[in-house]
């Protein structure tokens, strides 16, 4: 490390999901005081590092305003001579398109600290996780990648002659590629596919030919993808799972459906458990940031998710009320912790007050909700009591002791959480403390690809809690211009699902309606809910 203690981990994010990062990634994300990332990072890897991390992106995208390499060096380097542990962040592999070496330049020029982690390249993941072989016994004994960010500077006569050409990078100069290739000596009929957003549960795969791809993609948009060229394209169909469950999307088969084709299905047709979700598209309002858990269990279902972030949770206005009830554990009879979020946030400003969960040793835990409890046992904490109805309401109403004279430290959202709980403890004779552990509020703008699926088809809104519910009405009603049609006609044929009694009352408030209700008010209930409906 540098004399500061201060050193950078170039990691390679691999294609998009979790599941697909190294162990060793896995371990510096968790305990990376600065995370650099890049703009196809998918934000559920951020979610890995501890709540006070601080993130910062640097994302590079064709037509935006982007940082200039020589910026992002730097802040590297200042950030690292500040003593942190610096993740930089990098989707891939870090030696592949990565633009590693300026970074690294920077940095021993600076003499600070560095270490380079390898990811899984899309070059490689893309192809596997749409079913296509790279390399092939008969079809093809070798395989050539490419950037197609500057055709320019590539030798098509050697390339056309290459049995499999991978090429990331390259949707934008999509009708430049094919013309080269044509042009020296590729067949009209040459197989192609193109991968978008590969290992992630968006990914979507077209196939056709140089004669069709481009009525095939009309309308779509491509990026990020990677494109596969050559006969092993072929191969596709017969390497498929036959389960659907984790297969990746295309719009020409019968499992799924374009967004170009929508129009010609119906949307009200009904659900079953015996088909799952197939052919069903459901957008998620969820955390900005958060993990995809529910995305995964509806993409395993055979539906097809579009995730349109509705709430970003981040650090209280002001850590002092938390840190002087840190300072104060002992005093405290009970903690009580209602989200996951809670958890994070308590738990890691304990670590940054450098203290551990042992002066808890002395306090009971009561939490709501099976995700609160399993978060809390990934600290080495178990809870003392679980509602059984997985609300805070029930908390009181079936707490398992006298909380007369009791002290409760109730670390809790900022702003706009509910007061019933404190409400009804106080009444008690309890004395209940509130402090600020985490803040929520609502994104900036809709996620584009989530307000160009609200436009032409979603069969399911999904709601975990009012808040996202609010900040739906509130994104939307940004979106909309004097004069255009009411957002709300958007959602006249789609199902409306809530996770329980809380979140389906602003549902109603705001909406006017909810369709589907979980019974066991879970992430796992709501899914069970959405199976189990007819329409």
């Amino acid at each position: 490390m540098t004399e500061t203690g201060g050193i950078v981990y170039l990691v390679g994010a691999g294609p998009g999901d979790a599941a697909y990062l190294t162990m060793r990634s896995r371990q510096l994300l968790a305990e990376a005081e600065a995370i650099v990332y890049d703009a196809l990072i998918d934000e559920s890897l951020l979610q890995l590092a501890p709540a006070g991390c601080q993130r910062i992106h640097v994302g590079k995208r064709g037509g935006e305003p982007s940082w200039q390499q020589g910026d992002i060096d730097r802040l590297l380097v200042a950030q690292c001579q500040q003593g942190k542990r610096v993740v930089r962040l990098k989707s891939g592999d870090p030696f592949i398109f990565g633009r590693c070496t300026e970074e690294i330049q920077a940095l021993k020029a600076a003499r600070c600290a560095y270490e380079v982690i390898p990811g899984i390249s899309s070059a490689l993941a893309g192809p596997l996780l749409a079913g296509i072989p790279l390399t092939d016994p008969v079809m093809s004994h070798s395989f050539t990648v490419v950037t197609g960010h500057d055709c320019d500077r590539l030798d098509w006569e050697t390339l056309a002659q290459t049995p499999t050409l991978v090429i990331l990078m390259g949707t934008r100069q999509l009708d430049e590629i094919l013309r080269q290739l044509l042009q020296h000596g590729k067949s009209a009929q040459t197989p192609i596919a193109i991968i978008r957003a590969c290992g992630t549960p968006r990914q979507v795969v077209w196939t056709g030919t140089f004669a069709d791809i481009r009525d095939r993609t009309r309308g779509e948009s491509l990026s990020p993808a990677v494109m596969v060229i050559g006969e092993v394209v072929k191969l596709r169909d017969y390497l498929l799972p036959d389960s659907p469950s984790r297969r990746p999307l295309s719009p020409d088969s019968a499992d799924s459906v374009s967004m170009s084709n929508y129009s010609s299905h119906a949307v009200n047709s009904s659900f079953n458990s015996a088909s799952g979700l197939t052919g069903k598209t459901v957008l998620v309002t969820r955390s900005a940031g958060q993990s995809s858990t529910f995305t995964e269990m509806l993409t395993d279902a055979g539906a097809k998710v579009i995730e349109m972030p509705a709430l970003e949770i981040r650090p209280p206005s002001s850590w002092e009320s938390l840190d002087d009830a840190i300072a104060r554990i002992s005093e405290f009879d009970w903690l009580i912790l209602t989200s996951a979020n809670a958890v994070d946030y308590f738990c890691d400003r304990l670590l940054a007050k450098g203290k551990d969960t042992r002066i808890l040793a002395g306090v009971k835990i009561a939490v709501v909700g099976k995700k609160t409890a399993a978060t809390l046992q990934q600290r080495s904490l178990t809870a003392d009591y679980i509602p059984p109805d997985f609300v805070a309401d029930s908390l009181v109403e079936q707490f398992p002791e006298d909380v007369s004279g009791q002290k409760i430290l109730f670390p809790r959202v900022e702003t706009g959480g509910r007061e019933v709980l404190v409400a009804e403890f106080t009444a008690q004779g309890a004395i209940v403390e509130e402090v600020a552990a985490y803040e929520s509020g609502c994104p900036d703008a809709i996620a584009p690809e989530a307000w160009k699926a609200l436009q032409q088809r979603i069969d399911i809104v999904t709601f975990a809690s009012s808040k996202t519910v609010r900040n739906f009405c509130q994104l939307l009603d940004g979106k909309s211009q004097s004069g255009d049609q009411p957002w709300q006609s958007l959602l006249n044929n789609v199902r409306i699902a809530s996770i329980g009694p809380q979140t389906s009352k602003t549902c109603y408030e705001l909406l006017g309606r909810v369709d589907v209700e979980a019974d066991e008010y879970t992430l796992d209930g709501l899914l069970e809910a959405l199976l189990s409906t007819n329409g």
